[in-house]
């Protein structure tokens, strides 16, 4: 005897489907509002970061290296919604390395690429298998396979005929790589966003240098895009970056703004008040007679008594607090990175205002001699 079909949600057949409620319309129209709001924060914050260090030039051809993770997509994502809107042409072409890894799904990337139109080129190299020959088992893998990974893809660039190499890394890798150098390498370095690689051939870019790794974990869950784990490196849990990283979430918990702070720092420098000879000329240093705005005021413990503490001069201890929460300002310009058609995306780092023009006077007291049997 065959029994009844019987719908998907368990009504019996012939009956309509129950419509969605009022709350569950509601919550779908709040979703979709909040991806449509992420996906332009994350448009604006790419194109800032473009703008702002000259990644793309008219006429590049821009490799984007596709990895399967929520980064390199949303890297292809955002660059492509750029090139549909920028003032200037460019093309994209995206790579990805196969690096014959055992269980790597090849047909995912080629189906996805394909499914959205976008040229791309699959280079096979068996690095898998060098690394774990090489590499002792238990011991961090990432130094030897990014190194095999940079040399396959720039090689791929110069036979492509790519202007410009770009990679997902966000601003939390910004920020881990500078305390990894700070922690464990002794030096003051991070990652920049654009740089010439290794092989002085090539110009690598970060577009996504604005964005929180936060944001891109909730843009590709409102993409729903075919993630691919990355097996070489995601099970070894004591990698010094994981431990840095777990860090800064924790000073985030407990200190709320210390991470953007920390990053803002990153893009305001000032090599007179470090100890880098080679950065500012120490030795030849003079008087001027003349204030700055950089001078030792910008430490003192406490502001002067009754002087006005100058504009962008805020904090109790005297610190410059003028830009420490600013966000990148929109302002009118011929070229445009950004969803609006007559916008630039640019930053015009806050400085802070001028020192008064003299300290404040203390009137003259009259002393007066003690007189006999005083």
């Amino acid at each position: 005897m065959t029994s009844a079909p019987t719908r998907p949600d368990g009504g019996a057949p012939g009956q309509a489907e129950a419509a969605p409620s009022g709350a569950e319309l509601r919550r779908e129209r709040r979703s979709a509002f909040e991806g449509r709001k992420l996906e332009k924060r994350l448009v604006r914050l790419t194109g800032q970061a473009v703008s702002d260090y000259g990644m793309i030039g008219p006429g590049d051809r821009v490799m984007v290296c596709l990895s399967g993770g929520k980064d390199s997509y949303a890297l292809l994502d955002m660059l492509r919604v750029l090139r549909a809107r920028a003032p200037l042409p460019f093309e994209l072409v995206a790579v990805n390395l196969d690096q014959k890894q055992p269980g790597f799904p090849e047909h995912v990337l080629p189906d996805y690429l394909r499914e959205q139109g976008v040229p791309f080129h699959i280079e096979t190299q068996d690095t898998h298998s060098i690394v774990r020959r090489l590499i002792p088992e238990g011991k961090t893998t990432c130094s030897l396979c990014s190194r095999l990974r940079r040399g396959v893809l720039y090689r791929v660039a110069g036979e492509l005929g790519a202007t410009k190499i770009a990679l997902g890394h966000h601003r939390d890798d910004i920020l881990g790589t500078f305390f990894l150098n700070l922690f464990y390498g002794g030096r003051i370095k991070a990652m920049p966003p654009k740089l010439v690689s290794d092989d002085g051939r090539n110009v690598v870019i970060r577009p996504l240098a604005y964005i929180p790794e936060d944001d891109l974990a909730r843009y590709a869950q409102v993409k729903r895009f075919p993630i691919i784990p990355c097996n070489l490196c995601g099970s070894q849990e004591n990698l010094k970056r994981k431990q840095i990283k777990q860090m800064i979430a924790e000073w985030e918990r407990r200190f709320p703004g210390r991470t953007e702070n920390s990053f803002h720092a990153l893009a305001h420098v000032t090599p007179s008040h470090l100890l880098d000879r080679s950065l500012f000329d120490f030795p030849g240093l003079r008087p001027s007679g003349i204030p700055t705005d950089d001078g030792d005021i910008a430490f003192d413990e406490e502001p002067v008594p009754d002087a006005p503490s100058p504009p962008g001069r805020s904090c109790a201890d005297g610190r410059d607090d003028s830009d420490a929460r600013s966000r990148p300002q929109l302002v009118a310009g011929p070229q445009s990175w950004d969803s609006s058609p007559a916008v630039a995306a640019t930053t015009a780092p806050a400085r802070p205002g001028p020192l008064p023009a003299e300290p404040p006077r203390i009137a003259p007291v009259s002393v007066r001699s003690p007189q006999p049997g005083e």
